[in-house]
This record gives C-alpha cells, structure tokens and sequence, in this order.
C-alpha cells in the first residue's frame, strides 16, 4: 500500500542525502491522514489506516530529537508542524515527551523553525482536558519553565525574529498557563518586556506583536499583583518611563493600550491614588485624545479608576479640571456611537465624587441630557438614562430627583415618569443595571412624599406596576427599526480601532453592592415602611388599580420578607 511505501522510505533514507524524499514522504502520509480540520484544534479526524502514533514514535521523534537544532532545518520543520497539527489525535504523554523537544528547537537558527516551534508551543498550550483546565497543567511545565521563558525571549533576537509574533504570542499563553509560576522571574521579564515595548514604539508595524506584547504585560501584572497587591508600584516604576515617552510621542496605535494597562494597574491600588497618576490627570482631558475613536473606550475606563479610587482627591486638589470631566461627558453623550461611554464616566462622578463638589453643575448635566432626549431619543440612550437617573436617586435620594427636575420645568417630575420610566425601564439590560433601576424606583416610590399627595399620586400604582415587570417580565429587547444604523458615524480619515485586551479586563462594578442584597425584599420591606407611616393609603392604592397578576407577585415579596401592609 502508499503509507508502506512511505514508511519503507523512511526506513532506507540517508537523511544527509534523501532529506527530500523523506520531507516529500511526510507531507504525503500527513496529506492522507487529514480528514477534518480545524483552526482551533487541528485535526479533528483522522484516516484510520495512519497510525499517527506510531509513526509519531518511528519517524517524527527521532528528528525532534536530532542534538543538533540547526541541522537538517526542513525536516525539524516537518516533525514540528506533525506535532502541531495532530495534537488533538496524539495521546497526552506523548505531547509532553515533545514539549521540552519543542522548547530546544526554540534555539534553531532557522526563522521557519524557531516560528514553527513557539506555534505548536503555544496551541499546546491552549488544548483542553477534562473539566476544561488546561491539558498540560503547570506543574507538568515546572521543569522547563524557565527553559522556556529563557528560549521565548532568546528567540526574539534571531535576525528577522525582532518582532516575531507567534514568539510574543506563545510568551503571552506561557504566561498565562504558568501564573503564579512565573513570579520568580518577572523582575528580569518585565526588564525585558518594557526594552522591547520601547524598541517597538518608535515605529510600530506589527499590530499582532503588538498586541500579545501589551497582553502579557497585564499577566504580568495580574498575576504578581493577585498574590502581592503591593508591587504594583514596582510595575509603575518599570513601565511608567516607556508610557510617558509614548504619550509624548503621540504614538497612536499604542495610547489605547498604554490606558487600558494603567486602568489596571491604578484599579489595584487601594483607596488612594498616587502623586504619579494626578499629574497626569489634566492630560488625559485634552480634546486632541477625544477625538480618536479607538482612544474612548480605554479612557474612559481610565476615568472611571481615577474617580474610583480619588474622587476625594480631584474634588480637594484638582477641582478645576471638574469642567472639563464634564466637558468630556458633554462630547460623549452627543454623538449616537459613544453615548454609553459618557453615562459610564457620568455614573462615575455621581457615584464616587463628594456631593458638593458638584453641586453648581448638577441641573446642567440634567439640561443637556434633556437636549439630547429632544434630538434624537434612541433605545440605547433611554436605556443608559435610565440607569443614571435611578443611580442619582440612589446615591441623593428620591426627593433630590424629584426637585431637581421640577426646578428645570414644573412638573417636569412626572412627565419623565410618565413618558420613560414606566414605559420603557422593562428595556433595561443586565443584573446591575437592572438592580440601580430597581433600587431607584424603590425609592421614588416609598421616600417621596410627592408620589402620595400631589398630582403625581397617579403614576404611583402604575410605577409599581412597572417595577413588579422589570422583575417578573422577560426583558423587552426590541429595537425600533430606524434605529439599526446608528452605530456606524461618520470619522473622518483612517482612525486607530480600539483592541480590547483580554488579560486587561474590568471586573464588573455593582455601586450597590451588599447594601441591597435581594430588591424584591427591599420593596415590601420599604412598602410596610410607608404603610405604617400613612396606614390604609398603600392597600387602597394597591386594591383599587394594581392588576391582579402584579398583586400576586407582590404578595409573594411581602411573604419573603415578612412583613404586611397595614
């Protein structure tokens, strides 16, 4: 048959002379073997008269394991990309047996080699096993791993390798498979990350390597920083020098990823934030930043840590540069695309910024979102609305809402109840969103005394309504159909996109927290609070115009909480 063919010559090859013939043979038993494939795990099937593992151990073996990196370089080139591509088909112990091969083969003097060895590296580095961990655990990498860092980052200075980025790439996935494995060594691999980080911004060409080279710069910081929260400061030291020259350069395609890692690395620290950071603070409000696309979305995240973590400081120390915050705001939510991003950093400042530091700017914030409500009232918009004006109740309580609408317009309350909240809140996304928007009709519900004796006592029973849908109902995710299009705006010339980095990523942020453990409760136990204040008016209320379904849901809460309306 065709695979004795091949393996007979295999078997009479001279490698110094048939090298050809053998590379020619391999091509045509791994060509035969393929039956389906597959990006993520090579291939998927394969023809049952290979056997791969044999002839892994007869003839892709003995060249892996050939003393002599540099000889022979296309069928080194040949065994690699054997490995790499029937990984998924070659059992566990025999993928280990390559691994320390593969990260000698790291040294080959041969672009293709050196290349081919970080790829299969890296790819066996995402193979899972059973429960979804990583096939090959870190404790089976502990005695190559520093092997392997050493070979990774040796590689980088083959000619032609400067900036190979299936190197950076299998860098990232080696730390992120080792974690806290690597610790030991991260003061020479952060020296070493930071050199090249400066090499490739005076003119960056390869966004890929780029990428990963920013991607495990934050695993480095994740993880050294996971099990010692204090050195973040020796990561500033290192890589504060290298942002700053970026930022003074103006290095485009890399100022959203030098703020996507010092949102990391300011959201470690504790409740404070560094004399570093705060100078740096009127810079990042310049308009110049604002206008790139790809520069919002990392801004504003870098904002939002800064309010976080020294809300106190900039109302104290930089309370001039207040405007300008709310200047940014102001760009943000006038345009269809990045309107989202101005609530974030609005959600910011009312959430984490002393009250009276805001106190002249408040009614302004609420005019301009009324403006852009009259000129162009998008789901997306009322959605993010939503959120803000349930979180400002939150945060200043329900009568503060209510005046500081009325003081805009007369009656001005009630419309924004009538028109948007009830209405459209069911259209509120996501278990945090949904809790504020609880939390905020709670209280205009049970902490406003308007809500009981002025004409506004009417939308009372029809905003519980709606509260007991936004908790009961599924969500209502319809989108009016002129509205499909608005994301695409018009930027004006070639703009830097804006590339999340993964290992970069936010915690999800709850300005509630434990506070409000279950909204339901909170209800009925804000209801009975209310009922004993002004006994027989919220049973009447609830008897005369809730419907029945609602009543029942909210039996079931008072029940849950054990309390009742008197």
């Amino acid at each position: 048959s065709l695979i004795t063919s091949c393996k007979s010559i295999f078997d009479i090859c001279n490698p110094r002379e048939n090298w050809k013939h053998k590379d020619a043979a391999i091509y045509l038993v791994t060509s035969l073997a393929s039956k389906a494939q597959t990006q993520k795990h090579g291939i998927t099937q394969a023809n049952e008269l290979v056997n791969l593992t044999e002839f892994f151990v007869n003839h892709i073996l003995p060249d892996l394991k050939s003393p002599n990196v540099n000889e022979f370089p296309v069928l080194k080139a040949d065994a690699i990309k054997y490995v790499m591509i029937f990984r998924s088909q070659l059992p566990k112990e025999q993928l280990l047996q390559a691994v320390p091969l593969l990260i000698t083969h790291l040294q080959a003097e041969s672009t293709v080699e050196h290349t081919y060895a970080a790829h299969a590296l890296e790819r066996l580095f995402t193979m899972r096993g059973p429960n979804n961990a990583t096939l090959i655990t870190a404790a089976e990498m502990a005695p190559f791993t520093e092997q392997l860092l050493n070979n990774l980052f040796k590689a980088l200075a083959f000619p032609g390798s400067a900036e190979n980025e299936y190197i950076m790439k299998a860098i990232m996935r080696s730390f992120s498979l080792l974690q806290e494995s690597i610790v030991p060594y991260i003061p020479t691999l952060i020296g070493q990350l930071t050199h090249k980080l400066l090499q490739v911004s005076k003119n960056p060409s390869k966004p890929h390597f780029n990428h990963y080279l920013f991607e495990s710069l934050c695993l480095s910081v994740r993880i050294t920083c996971k099990a010692n929260p204090t050195t973040v400061s020796s990561f500033e030291e290192a890589l504060f020098p290298v942002f700053t020259e970026i930022l003074q350069n103006d290095v485009q395609e890399f100022l959203p990823y030098v703020f996507q890692v010092m949102s990391l690395l300011l959201e470690i620290h504790s409740n404070s934030i560094p004399a570093s950071y705060m100078a740096l603070f009127p810079h990042l409000l310049q308009p110049v930043l604002w206008e790139r696309t790809g520069n919002i979305p990392p801004l504003v995240r870098l904002l939002q840590a800064y309010l976080e973590k020294g809300g106190e400081t900039i109302a104290r120390s930089a309370a001039d540069k207040i405007p300008g915050l709310l200047g940014v705001f102001q760009k943000l939510i006038a345009s269809k695309a990045n309107d989202h991003q101005g609530f974030y950093l609005l959600n910011s400042i009312i959430e984490h910024m002393p009250p009276e530091s805001l106190t002249q700017y408040r009614k302004q914030i609420f005019i301009l979102l009324f403006q852009r409500l009259q000129s162009s009232k998008t789901t997306k918009f009322i959605k993010s609305f939503l959120v803000f004006v349930n979180l400002y109740c939150v945060k200043y309580g329900a009568i503060a809402l209510q005046e500081i609408f009325d003081s805009i317009q007369p009656k001005m309350f009630g419309m924004v109840l009538e028109k948007i909240v009830i209405p459209e809140v069911q259209k509120v996304s996501g278990p945090v969103e949904k809790k504020i928007c609880a939390v905020g009709i709670t209280k205009v519900l049970t902490e406003c005394p308007a809500m009981m004796d002025t004409e506004y006592t009417k939308l009372w029973t029809p905003l519980l309504q709606a509260l007991i849908g936004l908790f009961e109902l599924p969500e209502d995710d319809s989108i009016p159909d002129d509205e499909h299009f608005i994301d695409i705006e018009d930027t004006p010339g070639y703009q830097t996109a804006f590339s999340q980095l993964a290992f970069a990523g936010k915690k999800e942020h709850d300005p509630i927290g434990d506070a409000v453990g279950n909204p339901k409760i909170l209800l009925a136990q804000s209801l009975h609070k209310l009922s004993t204040a002004c006994p027989g008016r919220v049973p009447s209320m609830l008897s005369t115009s809730l419907n029945a379904e609602a009543l029942q849901f909210l039996q079931g809460y008072l029940q849950a909480a054990t309390v009742q309306l008197v």
